[in-house]
């Protein structure tokens, strides 16, 4: 009998908790440190202090590979992340998520079917999008018909108005969050700040809000336990990883205790 893989749970009463696992630099990336056995085990750690925090779910990302692929990843980023999310996978009993930097959705797709994932993160799945690694265009097209593919149970969670990022054409945040989930069939929607770890607007998280009530918004930086409640009527959950660091050091391990406190902040049992 094929093992149950736990599900991400987009409906939950409770604000929703993803905390992020930012893998060390993998094989062949500018900065890798020359071992899996660090990149799996630093990954392991950060998992289990995620789950004994409370968080509810965890998503894998290949952080330490800047500068990034503009759209499909190496085979050997795809390897290593197998390798890193088969062994976080086994550590935690939590929804697993995947998120291949800047955005190879297909990739992310491919990892949930391989290692028992359950989401994956597309920072652009529609639009056309000015970033630091060049113009990106959405591909829903292309990722919604490999999910049906690969991974039918698999849930997107799509940026609006990705971080590093900008809109090539003066468009809304309402209105690009509107085409994301109306035309790119989005399950949730993600509203970030400026960059890794910065504050997300409220406003702007309230606009996305506002134009699609029935969809589950969430805060994808610069949330810290201070923070979360300005986001109550806006956002029904959040991804968090710079400020659960030690000390809210991005470079550090992920610290249990600040899970437990952003846990509490808010609400819900851990």
């Amino acid at each position: 009998m094929k093992p149950r893989v736990p599900s991400l749970d987009l409906t939950a009463k409770r604000k929703l908790l993803i905390g992020v696992v930012h893998l060390l630099p993998l094989p062949g990336a500018p900065r890798w440190g020359g071992s899996m056995d660090a990149v799996i085990n630093a990954a392991r750690a950060d998992a289990v202090a995620y789950e004994r925090g409370g968080a509810d779910a965890i998503i894998v990302e290949n952080f330490g590979d800047a500068p990034f692929a503009k759209d499909n990843v190496p085979a050997e980023t795809v390897a290593a992340m197998a390798a890193a999310g088969s062994a976080v996978r086994a550590a935690v009993k939590l929804p697993l998520g995947f998120n291949v930097l800047r955005n190879d959705a297909h990739a992310a797709l491919a990892l949930c079917a391989a290692c028992g994932g359950s989401f994956i993160r597309v920072n652009i799945l529609s639009g056309v999008m000015v970033t630091d690694q060049g113009v990106i265009e959405g591909r829903a097209f292309e990722v919604l018909r490999a999910r049906r593919a690969l991974a039918p149970d698999v849930k997107i969670l799509a940026d609006v108005h990705v971080t590093h990022a900008a809109p090539l054409a003066p468009v809304s945040i309402a209105q690009a969050a509107l085409d994301t989930f109306e035309r790119g069939l989005a399950d949730a929607l993600i509203v970030s700040g400026a960059g890794t770890g910065k504050a997300t607007d409220s406003a702007k998280a309230l606009d996305v809000k506002r134009a699609c009530p029935s969809v589950p918004v969430l805060i994808g930086s610069g949330v810290t336990a201070e923070s979360a409640q300005a986001f109550e009527t806006a956002a029904d959950g959040f991804i968090v990883g710079s400020s659960l660091k030690r000390g809210g050091r991005l470079s550090n391990p992920v610290d249990a205790r600040r899970v437990a406190a952003l846990r509490r902040a808010l609400g819900g049992p851990q």
